[in-house]
């Protein structure tokens, strides 16, 4: 492994500073944030600028934001983003730690569609494929990405909308949905016992993108006999690790 630069660190040390807050600071605050010689700060702040990855903010002299070849930068690296691929490389990860199901899936109207899937390698397991769509309100990633909604889309959606049954536990009124959903969004995971096939149970997480919107949802598929209450909270721990992992892929950044 080759050796770290030591005034290129500290140049991306600056520029990460950005990210936070309001993205302005001067050559006070960043010294005071980093710790850094005054003169050493200056030189950067200047180089920086003059590569236009910092510009200088006219209205407030002295002070900093982000400049158009960061924006650059990022908007190409957006772009090359598969969600699916990134997805699966998650997925793998996830499912060779638990060895059970796990899948990615996006919503289109009232319908998940599953972009990523890897199977656990026991012999019982859920019998699913990337591309199969099912019903959102009977799975668990559907749940989670209803909830996510902004209130006025759900409404949209689910008025005069028929909630099919796919099996005896399915969710088929809309006001029993809407409480499942305020109950997913307080709690941050969704829950789905037995509601899209009889002898499976699934836990789902969100999946954000760069801007905080949830973009897919992660989850973890487990037939009812490995499936337990303490299993359910494990695994719903290590659902949300998968798709904040995925988040950060997208270029979310967590809240701190």
């Amino acid at each position: 492994m080759g050796r770290l630069v030591p005034a290129v660190t500290r140049a991306f040390d600056i520029l990460e500073l950005f990210l936070e807050g309001d993205g302005k600071l001067s050559a006070p605050d960043v010294i005071r944030r980093l710790g850094l010689p005054r003169t050493t700060v200056h030189e950067l702040l200047t180089t920086l600028a003059a590569r236009s990855y910092l510009e200088a903010i006219p209205e407030q002299p002295g002070r900093y934001r982000l400049g158009v070849r960061a924006y650059q930068l990022g908007s190409r690296y957006a772009e090359q983003l598969d969600l699916a691929a990134e997805g699966r490389q998650i997925a793998t990860d996830i499912a060779e730690t638990c060895d059970e199901t796990v899948h990615v899936a996006i919503l289109e109207d009232l319908d998940v569609i599953y972009i990523a899937k890897v199977d656990s390698t026991h012999t019982v397991r859920m019998v699913s494929a990337a591309g199969r769509r099912l019903p959102a309100h009977c799975t668990s990633v559907g749940k989670m990405l209803l909830a996510s909604l902004p209130e006025p889309e759900l409404d949209a959606r689910l008025t005069g909308a028929e909630l099919t049954a796919m099996t005896a536990n399915s969710i088929t009124d809309p006001a029993a949905l809407r409480t499942a959903l305020a109950g997913i969004r307080r709690r941050g995971i969704a829950v789905e016992h037995r509601e899209s096939n009889s002898d499976v149970s699934c836990v789902a997480a969100p999946v954000r993108d760069r801007r905080g919107q949830v973009v897919a949802a992660l989850s973890i598929s487990v037939p009812m006999i490995r499936w337990t209450e303490t299993r359910e909270e494990e695994l719903a721990q290590l659902a949300a690790k998968g798709a904040e992992a995925l988040s950060v892929r997208l270029g979310h950044r967590p809240a701190s």
